[in-house]
């Protein structure tokens, strides 16, 4: 299908580049503030599937996308990559969804699907993969995400959500859920007996504790906020907790840990945290601050250690993510919000003023003007 962003030279608005009318919210610069916006979908293609989206989380790269933080955004935009909603239409060509399955779609909507990363089942570094939103389609058209009422996606990149999950707490994982259980898995952190700290806990730190036990490790807490330790411990079921500026914790726990995942998205000192680690120790980094952070060198090479980033993760690995998830009653806390609150959420989730992820209840709330 070739562009349809243009007709006798005219740019085509967001709202008649494609056949099918949709309603969302957008934000329509830098104030990342959103409101009511009028699009379009494509037609239901032979390899697509179309969702009536049910519920979508709220993702801090929403907040960095809004306010264009990561100085890549293209207004306006429609934001939300964890999406659920129930299948409406699928293509000729699908196999693996009906009308009526209920699904999931993460970060991902296409890639190349030739490419090594693609081949060995990672779309998520493909070098031509496309972003569920603010990013530019096959077609020529933005994509836009899942603050919105339906959309239309590629059946590859649509997941099956087992049914014994709830949706409104199963929409994180999509994002929150892959992006923390797909390092455990390839960085061998997932091994029932290893010791893992988990640096933050917020929408992906608490998810990274539930999924850890769940594959029965070790879990130590580390955290700058006091209050949170009941929370991890009686409530998440992490095994200890720490907080990173206490010089005798930090002390006490040096070298006892196999493997870190760091969800901090603020800039912070790396090196209190390798002095946690083994010998040839890993901290993963997952969290995505919006400046540079100093890496001590000098406390790798005397440990052999390692500071790697992993991103979400690939189609294969999300499903497989969701599967285990429902086997272990692996779900996010959320606080499901109407649309019309998503504003004050993104307030408030810049102060980390939530636990642990909004999720809108797009089905019920979401209503054109």
């Amino acid at each position: 299908m070739g562009s349809v962003t243009e007709e006798n030279g005219v740019k085509a608005s967001p709202e008649t580049q494609h056949p099918r009318k949709a309603f969302g919210w957008a934000a329509r610069d830098n104030s990342g503030v959103l409101s009511p916006f009028s699009f379009s979908r494509r037609n239901n293609g032979d390899d697509d599937v179309t969702i009536k989206i049910l519920y979508c989380g709220i993702c801090h790269s929403d907040l960095h996308s809004i306010k264009n933080e990561w100085t890549n955004t293209i207004y306006p935009i429609v934001p939300g990559h964890e999406i659920v909603g129930a299948v409406t239409e699928v293509g000729s060509n699908v196999r693996k969804f009906k009308v009526g399955d209920k699904v999931g779609v993460g970060c991902l909507v296409n890639s190349c699907r030739s490419c090594d990363g693609c081949k060995q089942g990672f779309e998520n570094y493909c070098p031509r993969m496309i972003l569920t939103y603010n990013s530019i389609d096959a077609d020529g058209t933005m994509t836009y995400g899942g603050y919105s009422d339906m959309v239309v996606v590629k059946e590859h990149f649509v997941m099956r959500i087992p049914d014994t999950m709830p949706l409104d707490k199963c929409a994180p994982l999509l994002c929150a859920g892959i992006t923390v259980y797909s390092p455990l898995k390839y960085f061998g952190l997932n091994e029932p007996g290893k010791h893992l700290g988990v640096v933050g806990l917020g929408g992906l730190g608490h998810v990274a504790v539930k999924f850890a036990k769940a594959f029965g490790v070790k879990v130590t807490v580390i955290s700058s906020s006091p209050r949170k330790e009941k929370e991890a411990i009686e409530h998440l079921g992490a095994d200890a907790f720490m907080i990173s500026s206490n010089p005798e914790q930090m002390q006490a726990a040096m070298g006892t840990m196999d493997g870190i995942i760091n969800t901090v998205s603020a800039v912070h000192s790396l090196m209190p945290l390798l002095f946690l680690l083994k010998t040839h120790g890993k901290m993963i980094m997952v969290g995505a601050p919006d400046k540079p952070l100093e890496l001590p060198v000098f406390s790798l090479i005397m440990g052999g250690k390692i500071v790697a980033g992993s991103c979400i993760g690939g189609m294969q690995d999300t499903q497989e993510m969701l599967d285990f998830a429902a086997k272990h009653n692996v779900t996010a806390d959320i606080e499901l919000i109407g649309m019309d609150y998503v504003n004050k959420a993104m307030e408030r989730l810049a102060k980390s003023d939530v636990r642990y992820r909004f999720v809108i209840d797009i089905a019920n709330t979401l209503t054109a003007a």
